[in-house]
């Protein structure tokens, strides 16, 4: 039987009618701030919720069966249809007239990479801001999970879409049915945003600032309402505090959150993972605020530096802030990392690479990947030793698959080559060195901030076109985690079997 085309279509049109609705509120916020662009949002949804509509009423009579290949393709399609589709309302209001940065900003606001084109984020409507933030909202938790959690209506069984969407090495199922794990997944993704909003408005920010941070926080995305990103309210600790916690609980697996409130949590402590995602942010913040602390020309421009108190404060809080924004690819700044220090640049673009825990809406390659890939190195010591021995790689307390070792192992490899080969590229079209390997980096680990004239205080509106878009495909690549969207590059998978 060949591929099904007809539920990937359907699927399709499903996803624009999701994404249609999400411009609606959209719609519903320029409407209530009157700037100016409410008719063109509107439009933009209507145009989405129609073609949507189209696709599914053409495709009705599918034959509702997903198979493995088909998952591939609907979660990569469905990626880019969400894209594609989420540039119209920058392009119908003016805001984002250009395609190539439209798509840019769209691509970058889904895959929750943040970096943007917009020089002056400050001056665009409120039903734009509103838009961006939801880009990244929608694309965090994953817009295929949340198709998941509708598919049971259709009478689609998801787990071929789950398996191909699922963040992280594994995915961990909270109940038997993968409807309800999605909708779990959701209601801990919904509840958090709204419980951070909340705080930040009690704490001082505006309405408006507070769900555009919030939404930017649980999706690890990193688009901010200001020109300063966070580092507008440096004068406001509580504030990013605040933004702290829940960038260290966006970047951890939600399914400790889930046994969390399950009163569960001597699991969650239990969590190797856990722990040296915990650990490992301990002990980075511990030596970058070292190192700010002892050199005199960072963040003076922080109140009360100068006194005892200020200065720890300070440069412990400037530390955390920045290596939870990285280690969890959210990109938020409260400063310019790259001015500290030759060494904490080196060390944060390191950052790059480390990413959030298995399971969580952050990108990079995962601290499960990095503890496994380490465990394994280790033992082929002991293997070398004692030839005949079989000395299984450990997970909490759990032996792990040789094929899953030899995966991860594989993922490894593959990233670090499409991070060469994804800089070289930048390089051929004129980057500078130090430019295009952090714009390599940070698009495809969806960090947000690079090096060069990409760095935090900076963005990425002076690349050339086709730079803009071979980051696009890199931030593809990097939160669908390669295999799902090289997969299908391939001629082996398009071959009949």
């Amino acid at each position: 039987m060949g591929l099904n085309v007809k539920i990937i279509v359907h699927l399709m049109g499903l996803l624009l009618l999701c994404n249609g609705f999400f411009m609606l509120l959209a719609t519903l916020v320029s409407g209530i701030y009157k700037d100016g662009v409410t008719l063109s949002i509107f439009i933009a949804a209507v145009t989405t919720l129609f073609i949507g509509f189209l696709a599914m009423i053409y495709t009705r009579d599918h034959r509702k069966e997903v198979k493995k290949k088909e998952g591939y393709i609907i979660v990569t399609c469905g990626w880019l249809v969400m894209a594609l589709s989420g540039v119209t309302p920058y392009l119908f209001s003016g805001a984002i007239p250009d395609v190539t940065n439209a798509f840019f900003e769209t691509m970058s606001g889904y895959t929750t990479t943040g970096a943007s084109i917009l020089d002056d984020i400050e001056s665009m409507p409120e039903g734009i801001l509103f838009w961006r933030s939801l880009t990244h909202w929608i694309g965090g938790m994953g817009i295929i999970v949340l198709a998941i959690a509708i598919l049971p209506l259709l009478g689609i069984g998801g787990m071929q879409l789950f398996a191909a969407e699922a963040p992280g090495p594994s995915a961990d199922k909270l109940h038997p049915r993968i409807t309800d794990t999605a909708k779990r997944l959701w209601l801990i993704y919904v509840g958090y945003t709204l419980a951070e909003t909340l705080l930040l408005k009690m704490a001082g920010m505006s309405f408006f600032d507070a769900i555009n941070h919030s939404l930017a926080t649980l999706s690890t995305g990193g688009f901010s309402t200001k020109n300063a990103s966070v580092a507008y309210w440096n004068d406001q600790p509580v504030i990013q505090y605040i933004i702290i916690v829940f960038m260290f609980l966006a970047g951890s697996n939600f399914v400790l959150s889930y046994f969390a409130f399950k009163g569960k949590v001597q699991r969650v402590l239990n969590d190797e993972e856990f722990r040296y995602y915990g650990g490992l942010i301990l002990v980075f913040t511990i030596v970058t605020a070292m190192v700010i602390y002892f050199n005199a020309h960072i963040t003076t421009d922080i109140p009360g530096y100068y006194m005892v108190w200020g200065k720890t404060e300070s440069s412990f809080r400037h530390a955390l802030f920045q290596i939870i924004a990285v280690v969890t690819t959210t990109g938020f700044v409260t400063a310019d990392f790259t001015s500290w220090s030759p060494f904490l640049t080196i060390f944060f673009f390191g950052l790059m690479f480390a990413g959030g825990s298995a399971g969580s809406t952050a990108g990079g390659i995962k601290v499960m990947r990095h503890l496994l890939i380490i465990k394994n190195g280790i033992l082929e010591f002991k293997r070398t030793l004692h030839a005949n021995a079989i000395i299984p790689v450990r997970y909490n307390n759990k032996s792990v698959g040789q094929d899953i070792v030899y995966n991860i192992i594989a993922f490894f490899v593959l990233y670090m080559l499409l991070f060469i080969i994804g800089a070289m590229v930048l390089g051929m079209m004129g980057v500078d060195f130090v430019t295009a390997i952090g714009g390599a980096a940070t698009s495809l680990g969806n960090v947000g901030p690079g090096l060069g004239d990409l760095n935090p205080v900076s963005n990425f509106n002076g690349l050339p076109a086709p730079a803009k878009w071979w980051c696009g495909f890199l931030m593809l690549l990097g939160r669908l985690e390669l295999f799902t969207v090289l997969i299908i590059l391939t001629p082996y998978f398009w071959k009949k079997t």
